[in-house]
């Protein structure tokens, strides 16, 4: 069996509220929280970007796992910023982490779903006995256009995952994915912001691919919404992966605890994988997790994972580290995204 046997998060301090965003651009907050759900969003600093990011996640999954680095021979890193557009920023990680030069490295991107594409890449290649561990990061600074959607919801973090056969935490029992070109969300080559297609983001896209991965997954696997403990889904927004939830047959218990987007906004490629931090806070052994991103252009991935007892020795916090922060204004949060 294949499946992670460590995990690390990394979550910038700085937030800043939905009404403060509001209040700029003389929106009515209560409106703006009641449509997406989010109270604040989670603001990476002026000095951080993506690689950063996933280095404090790596170091942190790595840190608790006597294993030898040598043995790390698949390094990918997903992400919509990349902090380069030509150069790779899985060998900067890497060479940060001390991981030696006979390893594979290569940047995934997919939108909001690099991470579970490059988890699902990661498992075949240990699977086929090219390496012993592997390593997958999802980080993002995400961002959008001021006076646009996007500046609500668009937030900043990463999670990464180390894989391996021994001594794990999640069992990876089966997974599916589902594709198809369907741009509702895009940028250009040298354009700095994102752009997206409004509603059309919704039924033909998140929820049509989402919908789609998932019930392949139920039919493969034999496994209904109800054999679930947790269910988690990529985050747009908080409505989203509520509504998505409820069509599929899953109850509101099970979702609950995954919600992350409500109080530290989308990190785009480690948005799902970020609920799935605050649900193995809670998880116990033999629990089943639904995990299902959504990456736009697009396509979704769809997990059937297995919590083993490991967890109760390699669990970390989450709820105590997402309470350490500060809130920021927003002439600051124009600084920290670089747009003054």
């Amino acid at each position: 069996m294949i499946g992670v046997i460590s995990y690390g998060f990394y979550i910038p301090k700085y937030r800043i509220k939905t009404e403060v965003i509001a209040n700029v651009w003389g929106k009515n907050p209560e409106d703006v929280k009641k449509s997406l759900m989010i109270e604040e969003k989670a603001v990476s600093g002026i000095d951080e970007d993506s690689l950063t990011m996933a280095f404090e996640s790596a170091f942190s999954a790595l840190s608790t796992v006597a294993v030898d680095r040598n043995k790390i021979k698949v390094v990918l890193f997903g992400s919509e910023t990349h902090p380069y557009a030509v150069n790779p920023a899985s060998t900067i990680l890497a060479e940060f982490l001390g991981i030696e030069k006979n390893y594979l490295a290569y940047d995934t991107e997919f939108a909001c779903k690099a991470a579970t594409g490059a988890l699902i890449s990661a498992q075949a290649l240990i699977k086929s006995g090219y390496s012993d561990y592997a390593l997958i990061t999802g980080s993002d600074k995400g961002m959008g256009k001021t006076h646009d959607v996007l500046e609500y919801t668009a937030a900043s973090g990463s999670v990464s995952l180390l894989l391996g056969k021994d001594d794990l935490i999640l069992e990876i029992l089966d997974f599916e994915s589902f594709s198809s070109d369907t741009p509702d969300f895009w940028r250009r080559e040298g354009i700095r912001y994102p752009s997206h297609g409004g509603r059309f983001t919704g039924k033909p896209s998140y929820f049509y691919h989402i919908k789609e991965s998932a019930r392949s997954l139920f039919k493969k696997t034999g496994l209904l919404p109800k054999d679930f403990s947790f269910a988690v889904f990529h985050m747009p927004n908080g409505k989203f992966p509520v509504q998505v939830a409820k069509s599929l047959g899953f109850l509101p218990a099970q979702i609950k605890d995954s919600l992350t987007v409500n109080y530290l906004g989308n990190s785009y490629t480690a948005s799902a994988l970020m609920g799935l931090m605050a649900v193995l806070e809670k998880a116990k052994p033999d629990d089943l997790i639904f995990l299902c991103s959504y990456g736009s252009g697009a396509g979704s991935d769809s997990f059937a994972l297995k919590v083993t007892k490991n967890i109760l020795k390699k669990r970390k916090e989450f709820t105590k580290i997402i309470k350490d922060k500060k809130n920021i204004d927003y002439p600051t949060y124009l600084k920290f995204m670089e747009m003054i």
